[in-house]
């Protein structure tokens, strides 16, 4: 669709991810003093699939408009996530889906607090 490609990672992952970290850490694991892995679902999404996803997951529609690309955005970037789910045992759990009911949940949730 011509939109900038990136790597939408549900925050619950990320936890995951970094639970995992501390026990590969703990139980020594790692080959040296800094570790370094890439979290992220590997899989790119445009910014058009993310919006089509809310508005399929949440039955709201967007008004948005398409612009030019901004100067210095990177046209596609996502996590190469082999080596964590190698070394710590990470899968990814959430799609773009899941990502947006969840945070669309949680933002009906502040609404009604407030």
């Amino acid at each position: 669709d011509g939109s900038c490609i990136r790597d939408f990672i549900h925050v619950c992952d990320i936890a995951h991810a970094h639970t995992l970290a501390l026990e590969y850490l703990i139980t020594q694991k790692n080959k040296s003093y800094c570790d370094a892995f890439n979290l992220g679902t590997g899989n790119g999404v445009s910014v058009l699939e993310a919006i089509y996803a809310f508005e399929k997951v949440s039955g709201v529609s967007l008004n948005y408009e398409i612009g030019p690309r901004r100067p210095g955005d990177v046209v596609a970037i996502y996590a190469n996530n082999e080596l964590a789910k190698k070394a710590l045992g990470w899968q990814i759990k959430y799609n773009i889906e899941d990502m947006m009911r969840t945070a669309w949940a949680w933002e009906q949730k502040q609404a009604i607090a407030q």
